[in-house]
């Protein structure tokens, strides 16, 4: 990889997931399959790799298990394939992130960029007005936060390499669908030039709304240090990601957030 996350965890291709070094604990992993992502897409007959992309949700060192459940965070990594979803670059499917029974809150996700290029794009509502959209591109060692609430999906930037991350999420994470799917996908949908950059075109299904294309903020108002693997973050100061089980914490914060 091209950046090291802070523990001993490497992707693997064949099959597609992640292997665990020593004293790092870590699930049987979850394969997406293109089918399961076809209603997302701005052509669902497409053809592309399969699966798509492979999750482990709960992984860490060994002597931060019972911390983090007792903290209610949740550290997950997710390798995706490389090649392309007809003419979509490799992606998730869009969702916002379900009311949290410990929180009372739809929760952030913090995001860190292992290995390739990653976009990832977010909008303010999954309704008929998508509000504020934007695109985030991430390189190895950078982070994006999602903000409560917001849709969003991770795309892969760069078909010629598989992209691999990590991301801080609450323990009893859970996704809502529906909304994006009632409008047939999210409100700008990515698509591979010629060239083999990144354009983007608006679905139709929303209200008219602008794309802003960025590089992420530095999110110094969350105590988040720049280049420094969000695991080894956590290791310093285990309560620096309480606002990811608990929004709540810093819910000013939240209010005209730019990502």
């Amino acid at each position: 990889m091209n950046f090291y996350p802070g523990f001993d965890i490497q992707p693997t291709t064949q099959p597609m997931g992640f292997h665990y070094g020593t004293n790092i604990f870590g699930p049987e992993v979850e394969n997406r399959s293109l089918d399961s992502i076809r209603k997302s897409l701005r052509n669902p007959d497409c053809d592309g790799p399969d699966p798509v992309y492979s999750i482990a949700m709960d992984v860490g060192k060994s002597e931060h298990f019972r911390q983090l459940q007792q903290l209610h965070l949740l550290y997950g990594a997710v390798t995706y394939a490389a090649g392309r979803l007809g003419d979509e670059p490799v992606r998730s499917q869009g969702h916002i992130h379900k009311v949290s029974p410990f929180s009372g809150w739809s929760t952030p996700e913090v995001y860190e960029i292992w290995s390739g290029k990653a976009i990832i794009y977010m909008q303010e509502s999954a309704e008929d007005d998508p509000g504020r959209c934007f695109a985030v591109i991430a390189q190895p060692g950078q982070v994006v936060i999602v903000p409560p609430n917001w849709a969003h999906a991770t795309i892969s930037a760069d078909a010629g390499q598989p992209l691999t991350f990590g991301a801080w999420c609450d323990r009893e994470y859970g996704f809502e669908y529906d909304g994006v799917r009632a409008h047939k996908g999210l409100a700008w949908f990515p698509v591979i030039a010629p060239s083999g950059e990144i354009d983007w075109l608006k679905n139709l299904n929303y209200l008219d709304s602008e794309l802003v294309v960025k590089s992420p903020e530095i999110y110094s108002q969350l105590g988040i240090v720049n280049g420094k693997p969000i695991y080894t973050q956590f290791e310093e100061n285990p309560e620096r990601f309480l606002f990811v089980p608990q929004p709540q914490l810093v819910k000013d914060v939240w209010q005209n957030f730019v990502p």
